[in-house]
């Protein structure tokens, strides 16, 4: 009896299945969207039959189908086993999934659903989270039509414990293209010409697919002649001709070219484009130094902006030309080494100094507009967008340029003589006083030094007298008043008195008249003693000017 009773233990042991392990059954009937599924034992349970499908698939069951379940429960109230397909794929999709983990295999598995991050994707049971980073080796816009599709995937990371399985497709796709890029990388060698397809266009460049390998196409490398955007020359799915520039072994990059299989324009910009000649050009791009002008497809050169404009200085190129206009401009200087021309935009016209002093010599009277008042004088602008400066000493005849500088505005429309012209210095002197001439030349116009001429007082101080001659003013010093020390007062003057002095000096650059009584009366002096006396005669100098006197008497 006793062995009896070990053996009936053991045989219960042994079929009687343990709740928590998947166990094997059979489809016995299908009815309300549930299997009956029997697992032995005179155990029966429900499985609804959508346990059974595959992400995005019909479930695929029939009676007689052997199953494998989940025992979740040996008996519920309903007499019945409680069972799960699902938790019994799973179980199994995790035994799986380790190993592949630990082997470092890939695992095949679904994308079947889009969460925050990323994606999820079933790997036979078992739900995996795909981090949007890990799609593709490239941002995926749509993946629309990834979705469902069986593929490979490559396991980052696992927790059974806390059931969370992170999966990566970029790995798989990065090995392949690897595996792609070293085989092609090997048949390609730098100079090669090859056919490629356009993948993908950047502001820098585009990506051009060589058969399982991509090479960079850079803007710079499309064409001889200025490309603002890969965009103007390629179109995504594009079949081009490229040739292979560089090829780096470490990192499989490629760099390609499209102009390096035209004729290069700079081989002939000498011979076309010869110094000093004339031609026109479109403005393709303009900056704070100067603006770019384009003489022919693939050769620009730069206007500086010191050579944009004769007149307008310390202004942005901007403000003179724009983007596209064509403008005729002058060949400077030529580096074929640098593949830089330089150009000349104020070269096409002639130097307006230059066609202002030819028009306008020293001499002539010009009108213009008051541009800007300075503490050094007034800047008049005139014909050819020029100005010309009128110092503060060329402002008036009279009194300081200073006093009178404040009688003139901004916009006034002044009249003024042209007295110098400097080309080279850009530079253009006007006179407002010379227009009514210069009165000190007027004055002295027949007097010369020693003349004697007639003044009239104006005005007694301590040092001597100021006095007028046809208008122009000058001072006599004290010492100048007389020969005669005791005379040299000047208050025994009276104004509006006239008296005759002797001219001892003009300057023209002071304007002023050297005027002497004292110089006078000696000169008198020597005139005498020359005509009726001589010095060894013996004859008192009264004598001899009483004689003088009396023979202007008889006369």
């Amino acid at each position: 009896m006793e062995d009896f009773e070990a053996l009936l233990n053991e045989s219960f042991e042994i079929d009687t299945p343990k709740e928590g392990s998947v166990v094997k059954g059979k489809v016995i009937a299908i009815e309300s969207g549930q299997a009956i599924i029997d697992v032995g034992y005179k155990m029966e349970g429900r499985v609804d039959i959508k346990e059974f499908a595959n992400p995005g698939e019909e479930p695929e069951i029939a009676v007689g189908d052997e199953v494998e379940v989940f025992l979740r429960q040996v008996e519920n109230s309903k007499g019945e086993a409680v069972l799960s397909h699902e938790m019994a794929r799973r179980e199994a999709a995790w035994d799986r999934l380790e190993k592949a983990y630990a082997d470092e295999e890939r695992v095949d598995g679904a994308i079947f659903g889009r969460v925050k991050g990323g994606f999820t994707v079933d790997l036979g049971g078992a739900v995996a989270f795909l981090p949007g980073s890990q799609v593709d080796v490239r941002p995926v816009r749509d993946a629309g039509p990834l979705m469902g599709l069986k593929q490979p995937f490559q396991i980052l990371k696992m927790d059974r414990r806390r059931g969370n399985i992170v999966v990566s497709r970029r790995a798989i796709l990065e090995e392949s293209r690897a595996e792609q890029r070293a085989e092609v990388i090997g048949k390609l060698a730098e100079g090669d010409t090859i056919e490629g397809v356009v993948k993908n266009i950047t502001e820098y460049g585009a990506f051009v697919d060589l058969g399982g390998v991509d090479g960079l196409l850079h803007v710079t490398d499309m064409a001889w002649r200025r490309v603002n955007h890969p965009s103007e020359i390629l179109t995504i799915g594009e079949t081009i001709t490229v040739q292979v520039i560089k090829i780096n072994k470490e990192t499989h990059r490629i760099s390609l070219g499209l102009k390096q299989l035209q004729d290069d324009p700079w081989s002939l910009v000498e011979g076309k484009f010869p110094l000093e000649s004339v031609h026109t050009g479109r403005v393709t791009n303009i900056t704070d130094y100067g603006a770019f002008v384009e003489l022919e497809p693939g050769v620009e050169g730069l206007v500086h902006v010191s050579e944009m404009s004769w007149t307008k200085k310390n202004v942005h190129p901007g403000k003179i030309v724009s983007t596209s206009q064509e403008v005729e401009v002058m060949v400077l200087e030529i580096d074929s080494a640098k593949r830089r021309v330089s150009l000349g935009l104020k070269q096409t016209q002639r130097n307006p100094w230059e066609v202002f002093a030819e028009t306008h010599p020293a001499g002539t009277e010009v009108e213009g507009e008051v541009k800007n008042i300075t503490e050094f004088g007034l800047f008049i602008g005139l014909d050819g967008d020029i100005d010309g400066m009128v110092h503060l000493s060329d402002l008036t005849w009279e009194g300081r340029g200073e006093d009178v500088i404040g009688d003139y505005h901004k916009n006034d429309v002044v009249k003024a003589v042209v007295t110098e012209v400097d080309v080279e210095k850009e530079r253009i002197s006007l006179s407002i006083k010379a227009l009514d001439g210069d009165p000190f030349e007027g004055a002295t116009d027949g007097v010369k030094r020693g003349s004697i001429i007639t003044v009239e007082v104006t005005s007694i101080e301590d040092g001597g007298i100021e006095v007028t001659y046809e208008g122009m003013k000058s001072f006599i010093r004290r010492s100048d008043l007389s020969r005669d020390r005791a005379e040299q007062r000047p208050e025994r003057f009276q104004v509006g008195d006239k008296i005759d002095v002797r001219v001892t000096n003009i300057d023209a650059k002071t304007r002023r008249l050297g005027l002497s009584i004292k110089a006078r009366e000696i000169a008198e002096e020597k005139e005498a003693v020359a005509q009726y006396g001589s010095s060894d005669s013996g004859a008192s100098l009264g004598d001899i000017l009483g004689a003088a006197l009396k023979g202007d008497e008889e006369k």
